[in-house]
């Protein structure tokens, strides 16, 4: 969308606190695991002056926890597992987090149904806090925490889970979102990924849904909300946002839902975002 230089700069109130969400991977994270110190510094200013920032990841607890770390954060929110899991840092806490909420669905019939079209897929069940019940090893890197592989089938497909993933090697994107649809998976809400990828959460859940309700318990105006993304998870937090921001490497259906469009992530694009949610008077004073 077309907007102007002025257009393009979140709501600010030095009176009022604002929420700002952002996603790991691809966005604040090169693809090869670092995060930049200047990226460090910037969201470490920018929780200075009165910002929530909220990490809002498609990873797990166990992923996302040594991200905050690097970023410093040690205290306030994280949402997770594509907004089924919610956790409070705290480091007084074992791991350095509370979970607050989570949200889960009955995923039998949706690998039922995927595993008669794509017998060959991997599954994984998401193991709260501990890794992920598999039907075999994904292969290194692709999940983070244990892997648990169960033989039977029925033992993955028992009882409620917050995500799962479906990992089909060589199948196209273009046909998994085919598939998806054609088989009907309504009752489940799902992004597919650059590869042939398909997370699945609970219905109507979402990094926005997570993000609303902290949001609505932290007191903060819908317009004091902005978001930076850069994947098919990200696109419904971007239209939530007050305010959002897409990276150059986002799909082009992602980035046309986003008020402007960021560089791409190697060259650390997220940086004049959070440069503008920096008010140096306040830094001055602190």
């Amino acid at each position: 969308m077309s907007q102007t230089p002025d257009q393009l700069r979140p709501p600010l109130d030095n009176d009022a606190w604002r929420l700002v969400g952002l996603d790991i991977d691809g966005t604040l994270m090169h693809w090869g695991g670092d995060i930049t110190p200047a990226v460090v510094r910037a969201v470490e200013q920018v929780r200075m002056c009165r910002n929530h920032v909220i990490l809002a990841t498609g990873r797990n607890i166990i992923g996302t926890m040594p991200v905050a770390q690097a970023l410093g954060i040690r205290r306030g929110w994280a949402v997770c597992s594509n907004g089924a899991v919610t956790i409070r840092l705290n480091p007084a806490s074992p791991g350095g987090y509370d979970i607050v909420e989570t949200v889960t669905f009955d995923p039998r019939a949706a690998l039922e149904l995927i595993r008669e079209e794509m017998p060959d897929a991997f599954f994984a069940v998401e193991d709260l806090g501990v890794g992920f019940r598999v039907n075999r090893e994904f292969p290194m890197g692709e999940l983070v925490g244990r892997q648990r592989v169960v033989d039977d089938f029925d033992d993955l497909a028992h009882g409620e889970a917050t995500r799962v993933v479906i990992r089909a090697p060589g199948v196209d994107v273009s046909h998994f979102d085919d598939l998806v649809h054609r088989i009907g998976l309504s009752d489940v809400t799902y992004a597919v990924g650059y590869s042939a990828w398909l997370d699945l959460t609970p219905p109507n859940v979402s990094k926005a849904s997570a993000l609303e309700a902290l949001r609505r318990q932290l007191g903060v105006y819908p317009d004091h909300t902005v978001a930076a993304g850069d994947g098919n998870n990200d696109t419904e937090m971007l239209r939530w946002a007050g305010h959002s921001a897409a990276m150059a490497t986002a799909p082009e259906h992602v980035r046309d839902v986003a008020n402007e469009v960021l560089g791409s992530v190697e060259e650390d694009g997220i940086l004049p975002l959070l440069e503008r949610l920096i008010d140096p008077d306040r830094l001055a004073v602190l």
